[in-house]
């Protein structure tokens, strides 16, 4: 079979594998459920990744790869990322790993370029992230760990602060917004103060917050002042990140992709599309924004055929493959 390169993809919610050979033929694939260390510990997560590597193995006939490309969520900081790769070296699946934070893959399967892959991605799903990279390999990222590394927005930063705006125009503290009908009628819900109940009490779990955001922009759509003013935002977050990136790659005078990825950008939200656009146009000229719709374990490969100096063909291959 030659060279093989193990593709790890692995978000909260899912994850990806494929075993992929130098000439970039796809061999084996399989998924698995969330990657999720920080809540069931390094090893239990790791398990998870185990299983479905192990079903992949199975399917291309081998029982280890040349080398391993994961892109992890939860893998933010550069201690974490080390952390994680001593964890997948030591269940012998290769010698070689990299381990990367989830928003690398998004980056690498937007960049088509493949000879010299060079751009940024900002992901906006449960949260928002942004990475950039260089053919020669320098990078650019943020620790991306919430509020107190500076982030805001995402799918559950935006619904957080919907039902702030909507609580307090319900009680009379804040301005009026439809927000504070729309947020309860999502639930069946006839007030806000019956929305925050359900939500403290939780026969409404938390992790329902995020079906909030589509109703946030919808409100905004409707011409909402206070809506739209948070979806303003959210662009404003989305272009701060892609040009600091830019910035720090030497990247803002020359002309590359900003890739925009994740749940709320694949959304294509009319109003936070055109203001990412302009936003764009005014502080980097020359990059042209782009909504990926390549699958991220795609990314993951390509990395790992980058690693393995594999020929550019191999990287047609394996793209035509998740085309089809």
């Amino acid at each position: 079979m030659g060279m093989t390169v193990l593709a790890i993809d692995a978000g909260n919610s899912k994850t990806d594998v494929a075993v992929v050979t130098a000439d970039g033929t796809v061999a084996g694939t399989a998924r698995g459920g969330g990657f999720q260390p920080p809540r069931v510990g390094v090893e239990a997560a790791v398990d998870v990744l185990a299983d479905a590597v192990g079903r992949a193995f199975a399917q291309a006939g081998v029982t280890t790869a040349d080398h391993v490309s994961a892109c992890l969520a939860n893998a933010d900081l550069p201690v974490e990322e080390q952390e994680l790769a001593a964890a997948l070296r030591a269940r012998g699946w290769s010698a070689a790993v990299d381990v990367r934070n989830d928003t690398f893959a998004v980056l690498r399967a937007g960049l088509l370029e493949d000879a010299e892959p060079r751009g940024v991605a900002v992901v906006c799903g449960a949260g928002v992230n942004c990475a950039g990279m260089l053919p020669d390999g320098r990078t650019a990222r943020f620790p991306a760990i919430g509020k107190i590394s500076g982030d805001w927005g995402g799918g559950g930063g935006l619904a957080e602060e919907a039902l702030w705006y909507a609580a307090r125009a319900e009680d009379g503290r804040g301005e009026a917004t439809a927000l504070m009908r729309t947020l309860p009628a999502h639930f069946g819900l006839p007030t806000m103060y019956a929305l925050i109940e359900a939500l403290h009490l939780g026969r409404i779990p938390m992790a329902r917050r995020h079906e909030l955001a589509p109703v946030l922009f919808a409100t905004a759509a409707d011409g909402d002042p206070v809506a739209r003013s948070l979806v303003d935002r959210m662009a404003d977050e989305v272009v701060a990140m892609a040009t600091v990136a830019l910035r720090r790659l030497d990247l803002l005078e020359e002309e590359v992709p900003v890739l925009l990825g994740g749940s709320v950008l694949a959304a294509r939200h009319p109003q936070l599309d055109d203001r990412i656009a302009r936003l764009l146009a005014e502080r980097a000229p020359k990059a042209t924004p782009r909504v990926v719709t390549e699958r991220p374990v795609l990314g993951a490969a390509l990395l790992g055929l980058d690693a393995i100096g594999a020929p550019p063909r191999a990287h047609a291959r394996v793209r035509r493959h998740y085309a089809d």
